[in-house]
């Protein structure tokens, strides 16, 4: 799909949970649709990386801000007419709500993974904020996408090409379908 095939979408949010390769398939889709790609944790205050990084999961009062920063600048993009790729956990429906406001210009998508690979895919990690010890919380949190929010849901276990050929296709399909 090129530029122009895909300029029916502003924004697509890629969600799931610490682990599920949010930033790499967002930098992924980036390349293969010449998109802006923003990483939401460059958006959190340093009170919560502070909490994640000591163990601490965050609560609510402490995403809110970090998701209306977000949500803020996908209005930035929208209004100057520049599609972006947000890898952003969301994990509640509140949270999605926060990031879409009800555009159809933006789409979520969801990376759905096994929790045993997600586990061992942290354990492999070098120098992130967020510790392994945080997934349970993380799963306890997720609220799957439904389906009137259209997302476009995609399982992990594939390659990192192989997953974002994935998301492609659905993005034609829908956008063929809208």
């Amino acid at each position: 799909m090129s530029a122009d095939q895909s300029s029916a979408f502003c924004a697509l949010i890629i969600m799931g949970v610490s682990g599920s390769g949010k930033s790499t398939i967002a930098n992924a889709l980036g390349q293969n649709l010449g998109w802006i790609v923003e990483d939401a944790d460059q958006f959190h205050p340093e009170s919560n990386v502070k909490k994640m990084s000591a163990g601490i999961p965050l609560t609510d009062d402490d995403r809110w801000p970090w998701l209306r920063a977000i949500a803020a600048e996908i209005a930035r993009k929208r209004a100057s007419s520049t599609s972006v790729i947000v890898a952003c956990s969301a994990l509640k429906r509140a949270y999605r709500d926060v990031l879409v406001q009800g555009h159809r210009d933006t789409r979520i998508v969801y990376l759905r993974g096994r929790k045993d690979l997600i586990a061992e895919r942290l354990a492999a990690r070098k120098n992130h904020f967020m510790p392994p010890g945080l997934l349970d919380s993380q799963f306890r949190t997720l609220e799957e996408p439904s389906g009137d929010e259209h997302p476009l849901v995609v399982g992990i276990d594939a390659s990192v090409d192989q997953i974002a050929d994935r998301v492609v296709a659905l993005l034609e399909q829908d956008r063929k379908t809208s």
